[in-house]
C-alpha cells in the first residue's frame, strides 16, 4: 500500500470543503448505511489525506470510494462549490495506477470495459443475446437459477437485459433524416454503445420527434462511445482517446447542436473541457464542442406545438437520472415536456432525484448496494400508483424496469420522448 504525493491532480477539487455536512442529506449510500465514510464528507477526507500523503490504498478506502455512484447530488448540494466529481474520477485513476485489484474484480471490471464501450463489439453480443431469449434459454436460465450458481455478476447483467428486438430494428438510424416542414437546424444525435441495440425503438422515437420539431437529424455511422464510463472508472486516458474521437465525427458533420437523449452521456460530453484542459491542441476544440451539447429535453421544451400533440391518457411519475439533474442541472424541462401532453397526468414522485442505484456499470460492480437502492425508488414509484414511469437515461430504465417486474408492479418505464412520440404519432397498441 502507498500513498499519494501532495501534488496529486485530485487534491485542488476538493480543498474548498468545510466539511459541513450539508451534503450527507443527498447522499444515496449515506441514506441506505448511515455510515460517515460511506458519505461525501467521509470520501473526501479519504481523499484528501491521499493527497498530502497521510492515507494509504487499502481495502476499506477502496471500497468507500468504489461504493460511491458518483451521481453529483453531492456536487449540487455543496454550498462551497466543491466539484466533487472531478476528484473522485482522478482518486479512482490513482486507485487503478497504486492498487492491486483481485483478480475477480479485474477480470470483470476488463470484460466491462472492453465491450460496453465499443459498438462493433457489443453488436455481436447483443446479437447472440436476440437468439439465447428467442430459444427460450434466457427463461430456463431464469427459472433454473443456474446463472446466480455459476456466477451472480452474469444473473445480474442477464436479469437488466430487455427483450432484444430483432435485427432490423437494430439497423444503424439513416445518416441524415430530414426536417418535417422549415429547417431549424441541424442537429447531431449520438446513439450511443447499448442504447443503439437495447433500445433502439428510443432513438427512432428521438429522430421523429426531432424531425417533427423542425430539425434535420444527423447521425454519424461511425461514432464511438463518449467516454463516460471509462471516465467514471478512473480509465482517464482512454476517456480522452474516445471524447476526441467523437469531438471529431460531430466536427466533420458539420452540426449546430449536439443531442444527447442519454443523461450519462450528455453530463460527460459537456465536460470534455474538463477532460482535456491540459492538451492545448485539443482545449479550444473540447469547449466549443461542449458548448454545443444539449439534453433532447433541452432542445424539445423550447418547442411551441401549436396544438399538432394529440391526447396520451396515462399517469406518468418522472424520475431524475442523476446526470441530467446533478450532472447538467437539468430539471425543468422534461417536465415542461411532458407537461405540455394533452391528457397526460405527471405525478410528483417522492425523491425523484435519489439514484436509482443503476449509474453507468455501478449494479454490476456494486450489486447489493445497487439492489438496496432500487428497492427504495420502486416503493416509492408503486406509491405513486401510476401506468408509467418515465426517465431520461437508458441505465435508469432498465434499472427501474428490472425493478418494477421483480416487485410485480404494472408500471412501465419510459423515457419522455417515447411519450412526445406517441402523443404526435398515436400510442402503441400494447401501451393502451
Amino acid at each position: 500500500m502507498v500513498a499519494l504525493p501532495g501534488s496529486w491532480a485530485g487534491w485542488p477539487h476538493i480543498q474548498d470543503c468545510v466539511h459541513c455536512g450539508l451534503c450527507l442529506a443527498s447522499c444515496p449510500t449515506y441514506l441506505a448505511t448511515g455510515v460517515e465514510m460511506s458519505s461525501p464528507r467521509g470520501r473526501i477526507a479519504m481523499v484528501r489525506a491521499l493527497g498530502d500523503g497521510r492515507g494509504l490504498f487499502s481495502p476499506e478506502l477502496v471500497g468507500h470510494l468504489d461504493e460511491c455512484l458518483g451521481c453529483l447530488a453531492c456536487q449540487e448540494a455543496c454550498p462551497s462549490g466543491v466539484v466533487y466529481g472531478h476528484a473522485l474520477e482522478e482518486a479512482r485513476e490513482a486507485i487503478g495506477e497504486h492498487y492491486e485489484r483481485t483478480a475477480g474484480d479485474r477480470v470483470l471490471r476488463w470484460v466491462l470495459e472492453s465491450l460496453f464501450p465499443f459498438p462493433s463489439r457489443l453488436r455481436w453480443a447483443i446479437h447472440g443475446l436476440y437468439w439465447y431469449q428467442r430459444l427460450g434459454l434466457s427463461r430456463l436460465a431464469r427459472t433454473s437459477g443456474i446463472l446466480r450458481v455459476m456466477s451472480p455478476w452474469l444473473a445480474q447483467m442477464e436479469a437488466l437485459v430487455p427483450d432484444v428486438p430483432p435485427s432490423r430494428e437494430r439497423d444503424a438510424l439513416p445518416e441524415v433524416t430530414p426536417a418535417v416542414g422549415e429547417r431549424r437546424a441541424r442537429v447531431g444525435l449520438l446513439t450511443g454503445c447499448a442504447q443503439r441495440y437495447l433500445l433502439p425503438g428510443l432513438n427512432r422515437a428521438t429522430v421523429r420527434v426531432l424531425c417533427r420539431a423542425g430539425y434535420e437529424v444527423v447521425a454519424p455511422t461511425g461514432q464511438g462511445c463518449c467516454g463516460a464510463l471509462h471516465a467514471h472508472g478512473g480509465d482517464l486516458e482512454e476517456a480522452r482517446r474516445m471524447a476526441k474521437a467523437l469531438i471529431g465525427t460531430f466536427e466533420d458533420a458539420r452540426v449546430d447542436v449536439v443531442v444527447a437523449n442519454a443523461a450519462g452521456c450528455g453530463a460527460a460530453m459537456k465536460a470534455y473541457g474538463h477532460l482535456l484542459r491540459d492538451e492545448a491542441e485539443w482545449r479550444s476544440r473540447a469547449e466549443a464542442f461542449s458548448a454545443r451539447v444539449r439534453d433532447v429535453s433541452q432542445v424539445l421544451a423550447e418547442v411551441a406545438w401549436n396544438g399538432e400533440l394529440g391526447a396520451v391518457p396515462v399517469s406518468v411519475a418522472y424520475h431524475d437520472a442523476c446526470h441530467l439533474a446533478h450532472g447538467q442541472r437539468v430539471r425543468t424541462e422534461p417536465r415542461v415536456l411532458l407537461a405540455q401532453i394533452p391528457q397526460l397526468r405527471l405525478v410528483e414522485l417522492t425523491e425523484s432525484d435519489v439514484c436509482c442505484g443503476s449509474a453507468g456499470t455501478y449494479n454490476l460492480l456494486q450489486p447489493a448496494m445497487a439492489h438496496r437502492l432500487l428497492d427504495r425508488k420502486v416503493e416509492y414509484i408503486r406509491q405513486a400508483e401510476t401506468d408509467f414511469v418515465a426517465a431520461g437515461n437508458i441505465g435508469c430504465l432498465l434499472q427501474i424496469q428490472l425493478g418494477l417486474r421483480q416487485a410485480g408492479s404494472r408500471t412501465r418505464a419510459v423515457h419522455p420522448v417515447e411519450l412526445l412520440d406517441w402523443a404526435l404519432y398515436g400510442m402503441p397498441v400494447g401501451e393502451r
